[in-house]
This record gives C-alpha cells, sequence and structure tokens, in this order.
C-alpha cells in the first residue's frame, strides 16, 4: 500500500477544507447577492406573458434584489432599510405565471434549520414588508400590495410610487408599518365577492393610525378601487391589481387613490 492511499489527504488540503486556510478568500457577500438572479420561473412568466419586458424584468430584479433557488424558485428577500435580510421566500411559477399549486411556499430560515438540524422552534425571524429597502429620504408615496409579484410588475409600470408588499392578507402588522411613519402609504388589498380583505386591510390601517409611533397628521389610505371596479367575476376569483389592471384595455391610465 502506498503512503498516499493511507494519507489521502496532504496537509494544505486538509486545512483548506477544515476552513482553516486564512489565504482563502471569504465571501462574505450576502445572502441576495449570491442568489441574485432574474431567470427564475417567475421571472420567465412574467416576460413570457408579456406583463413585463425582458428589459424591464432584468432592472426589476436587480431592484428587488430577486434571488433564483438550485430547484427554480423565485426568492423574495425581505430586506429592510439597513439593508439587514429578515428571510426570503421561496414561490415556484408555471409559464402562465400562476403559482405552482402542488408546491408550497417556504422561507429561506426554515430550510436553513432543516439542513442544521435545529428545532424549528428555537427561533424565529421578523418579517417586514417586501420591498422595504427602496425607501428613500421620505416624502414619496408608497404602496402596499399584498403579492410580491404584484409589486415587481406594478413598480415597473408606476415608478413614480414605491411598491411594497404585505406577502399575505393577514401581514399587515403595525410593526411593519413603523420604516414608513415619514411617507405617504396607500394599502391595495385584493377583491373577494364579500370584501373581506379590504375590511381587514382597513382595520389594519385604523390600528397603526392609533398607534404611539404613527404621526397624527398621516392618514393612511386604503383603496376601494378593486372593490368599485372590479366585476362579479374579477371578485369571484379574488383578483389582485396588477390583476385588474392587465385585464382592462387601458392599463396606463390608472391612478392609485
Amino acid at each position: 500500500m502506498k503512503l498516499s492511499e493511507l494519507f489521502p489527504h496532504s496537509f494544505k488540503s486538509l486545512i483548506r477544507e477544515l476552513g482553516l486556510d486564512k489565504k482563502r478568500p471569504v465571501d462574505s457577500r450576502p445572502m441576495w447577492a449570491k442568489r441574485l438572479s432574474s431567470k427564475s420561473s417567475f421571472c420567465r412568466a412574467v416576460v413570457a406573458t408579456g406583463l413585463l419586458t425582458h428589459r424591464q424584468m432584468v432592472h426589476a430584479a436587480l431592484r428587488y434584489r430577486l434571488g433564483r433557488s438550485k430547484d427554480d424558485a423565485v426568492i423574495f428577500w425581505q430586506i429592510d432599510r439597513l439593508g439587514v435580510e429578515h428571510d426570503g421566500k421561496l414561490i415556484w411559477y408555471g409559464p402562465d405565471c400562476h403559482r405552482l399549486k402542488h408546491r408550497n411556499p417556504c422561507w429561506v430560515m426554515y430550510l436553513i434549520k432543516a439542513h442544521c438540524q435545529i428545532p424549528q422552534d428555537t427561533f424565529s425571524s421578523t418579517h417586514v414588508f417586501f420591498g422595504e429597502h427602496l425607501l428613500r429620504k421620505g416624502g414619496e408615496t408608497v404602496a402596499i400590495v399584498e403579492a410580491e409579484k404584484t409589486a415587481v410588475i406594478l413598480s415597473e409600470h408606476y415608478p413614480q410610487y414605491t411598491w411594497l408588499a404585505a406577502g399575505g392578507l393577514l401581514e399587515v402588522q403595525p410593526y411593519k408599518f413603523i420604516p414608513l411613519t415619514r411617507y405617504k402609504v396607500i394599502l391595495f388589498p385584493d377583491t373577494d365577492p364579500d370584501a373581506f380583505a379590504y375590511t381587514k386591510w382597513y382595520e389594519a390601517a385604523q390600528t397603526v393610525m392609533r398607534s404611539f409611533f404613527w404621526p397624527p397628521n398621516n392618514p393612511i389610505r386604503v383603496s376601494p378601487f378593486l372593490e368599485r371596479h372590479a366585476t362579479k367575476d374579477q371578485k369571484r376569483r379574488k383578483i389582485d391589481l396588477a390583476d385588474y389592471l392587465f385585464e382592462q384595455a387601458n392599463p396606463a391610465t390608472f391612478q392609485p387613490k
């Protein structure tokens, strides 16, 4: 037997394997930068369905720091104004730009815990509005929708507004509004036959405005646009603002109210 078979690793390779090689460059990039991509299933579907051009999609992916997982999910990173990553939501899309029903969205934090064999109830991440890192000095109008997909698409068609996403019907908790005190805020809930989404978001807005941190002279508006203009069929399908605008003949005439 050769000596190399007894000791298949050199000291240099062993040190490199253990991560003790001080000369080895360390990838200090944030997680979103390592996965940054405009080629996920979501991005391809948005372009294929004509919701955005390829150029617009690339621009939006860079602005929102969209990622792509190894199995082609888009990663909607939740990054705050200071650039801190709180979590990332993985969603799989089909060619029609609708979520794949057989694949439930999941969170990066969940996957990290599972990989490291850490109990899921050990600790949890604090979520923020998707797109919060795009907030500037203050004064501009912030439009909040439910789906990350909707915020990304509308940001390219109506760039005069900063589009954020709650990420879910019940994800408009008051603490998420703390970074928004210096902005004009409009909420655009999805529509449904019973106006349930509108009611929940209206109640949430009232709760925030009664909070100690919210300026009394800065009302949060909850737009009744979809409740007024969506058809019965559209309400039955529980469409959102992007769905409505692109089902109309001239979406360019829309002005957030």
